[in-house]
């Protein structure tokens, strides 16, 4: 009886283990057939590197934060979870931290270069641009770097600012203004221009007794001390009556301007510049070939002076007075 029971016993065990790891390997078999692969290691590997690499194997990244470390570069991996090794299904999120570099570093060499060079090194070093200050120089070009504190090489922390000294360009130079009075227009223009001036606004007044399309008043006065790239304003004598002439009558929008190259073989440099309402602006500005003509539409709504050069030199002026 005992026996009886004994057996009845072990039967009940073995089948109750054969059911258990029956089971087991088919659970196991179920986990093994979905889709897993192995963490790699991405400690030390730059982030674009992470990237891909976790892409490739159908994980999702997830950058939890920075943090300023000394032996890890900037936009490397510091810390990954889970660890390397591990094996997780794919879709599931892999958490790094990035490096922001050292705390402390050298300081980059800013002088030589533009203010937008120098604030990309600065913002790519996780700095800011402290005190701005501008000044003449002979040499260096504006908005160029000239002095910067802290100096090259100097150790400094990341989120420090840096003071800054741009240049402006060279200082302008000051003389006395000259006389233009009695002069034709052509010859004030010369004269503005030798003197690296520029022609401001030009106006028409008639005087009987001075000499017709000479100057009678300027401003600034002569011998009034001014600096290179200053305005003159123009008062010419002449009369104020509306010229039209050859293809130009009867247009209703403006006069049209027409000069012929003498013949020749080589291309000349022609620039037309327009003044009128006090400002001036270039027209044309190109290479003509000899023995050519061009033709150019001159605006009737405010009175106008045209002023023509070839090979930079003033060759041509023509007034042109409002409709």
């Amino acid at each position: 009886m005992i026996f009886k029971i004994a057996k009845i016993v072990g039967l009940v065990f073995a089948f109750t283990l054969v059911a258990g790891i029956s089971a087991y390997l088919t659970l196991t078999l179920i986990i093994k057939s979905e889709d897993t692969v192995i963490v790699p290691q991405l400690e030390g590997k730059d982030v674009v590197y992470a990237l891909e690499i976790l892409t490739e194997l159908e994980l999702n990244t997830k950058v939890k934060g920075s943090e300023y470390t000394g032996d890890i570069p900037k936009n490397h991996v510091v810390f990954q979870d889970p660890q390397p090794g591990s094996e997780i299904k794919k879709g599931r999120d892999v958490r790094i931290i990035l490096s922001k570099g050292p705390r402390t570093f050298a300081m980059p060499h800013l002088l030589g270069l533009s203010i937008q060079q120098a604030n990309i090194i600065l913002d790519k070093n996780d700095m800011c641009q402290g005190e701005l200050s501008r000044t003449y120089h002979r040499q260096m070009e504006k908005d160029f770097v000239l002095a910067q504190v802290p100096a090259s090489g100097t150790v400094v922390s990341r989120r420090s600012c840096v003071d800054l000294l741009v240049s402006i360009g060279r200082r302008p130079r000051a003389f006395k203004m000259p006389d233009l009075a009695g002069l034709t227009l052509e010859d004030a223009m010369q004269s503005i221009e030798r003197h690296s001036l520029v022609i401001g606004e030009l106006k028409s007044a008639y005087q009987g007794n001075k000499p017709r399309n000479t100057i009678v008043k300027q401003q600034p006065v002569s011998g009034q001390r001014i600096i290179t790239g200053s305005s003159v304003h123009l008062l010419v004598n002449r009369e104020a009556r509306k010229e039209r002439a050859g293809l130009a009558a009867g247009l209703a929008t403006g006069n049209l301007f027409s000069y012929r190259l003498d013949s020749g073989f080589l291309n000349r440099h022609i620039r037309v510049r327009l003044n009128t309402a006090g400002f001036t602006n270039d027209l044309f500005d190109d290479f003509v070939k000899a023995g050519e003509e061009i033709w150019l539409l001159i605006p009737t709504d405010h009175e106008a002076t045209v002023f023509l050069y070839e090979n930079d030199r003033l060759i041509k002026t023509q007034v042109y007075n409002a409709y």
